[in-house]
């Protein structure tokens, strides 16, 4: 073991610290209204790190509060954190797993799944939290993806599968093909958890409203940014979520860049609700990572 730490420290060394960019990019927005003032000065209940450990929903999973994204800007097989390459990226995560982080946040569409790959020989596997998502609409196609997947990852499971990018609100019936293939999947052991990403307010309430949901990726922060409907209307349906045991976890915290200078309340924001369990934000560089993981751990 103190062999395997110690070519990891060095894997990391040789490659993160050539990597950089701008603090999660994007626009500074107009200042918060005064009912976003108000909410800035109110305390956090209690105080949180980014490296808690916590539960997803009711799947049994334990993993880090950060999930550490490989997707801004995502799409194509290609995203900010893949053109870091493959031992830029893996070395993103491997600085984020020596400081506690423990979640590894994939896609095909991003490409990212050789990097997580190259991450994972460097940790136990049994140590980390592994989710990736897929585009298939159809019950062939998720099965070859769900055999391809565990290739590229090398691994023999896959801790969360999602369906990614649902917007129809009807998807649980159209896509009832794909939710076979994965419950079949998760009663053999190939996954141990599955779910949805959504980008409709009406593919997020079919979700809260769906038993085969148990993990659902939903998108939140506290200026709408890149998000389904309102800040309010959305926290209506993660509360029907909660209240139904799955296991949330959001994204856009940082509203894909728009809240890249008002950091803290994103988080502080993201952290008060009560209602995730784990939140996914892409750094792209490891002086990005260690500011992250400051601020959590700084917010109140």
């Amino acid at each position: 073991m103190k062999i395997r730490q110690l070519k990891r420290r060095e894997f990391i060394r040789s490659t993160a610290y050539g990597f950089g960019a701008a603090w999660f990019g994007g626009s500074t927005l107009a200042h918060a209204t005064s009912a976003r003032a108000a909410f800035l000065s109110e305390p956090l209940p209690r105080k949180f790190t980014a490296v808690d450990e916590v539960r997803l929903g009711h799947t049994g999973i334990k993993t880090s509060r950060l999930a550490m994204g490989t997707g801004t800007v995502g799409s194509g097989h290609h995203s900010n954190q893949t053109a870091l390459g493959v031992a830029g990226l893996a070395a993103l995560l491997l600085n984020g797993y020596e400081q506690g982080l423990r979640f590894f946040d994939a896609a095909d569409s991003y490409g990212s799944h050789p990097h997580v790959a190259e991450a994972l020989k460097h940790v136990p596997r049994d140590k980390v939290t592994v989710l990736t998502k897929t585009w298939s609409r159809d019950a062939a196609s998720a099965q070859a993806d769900l055999d391809r997947f565990r290739k590229e990852l090398g691994t023999d499971y896959l801790d969360v599968c999602l369906m990614h990018c649902v917007t129809e609100a009807d998807w649980t019936e159209r896509y009832r093909g794909v939710m076979d293939v994965f419950s079949e999947a998760k009663q053999k052991g190939i996954i141990r958890a599955h779910g949805c990403s959504c980008h409709s307010i009406e593919a997020l309430r079919a979700a809260a409203k769906s038993p085969w949901v148990e993990i659902d990726l939903v998108r939140i922060n506290p200026i709408g940014s890149h998000m389904d409907a309102d800040p309010e209307t959305v926290v209506s349906v993660l509360r029907e979520m909660r209240a139904a045991g799955k296991g949330i976890v959001g994204m856009k915290i940082l509203g894909q860049g728009d809240l890249s200078g008002r950091q803290d309340e994103a988080l502080k924001y993201a952290l008060s609700l009560g209602l995730l369990d784990a939140f996914t934000i892409g750094a792209e560089s490891k002086k990005q990572q260690d500011d992250l993981i400051r601020r959590i751990g700084a917010a109140i």
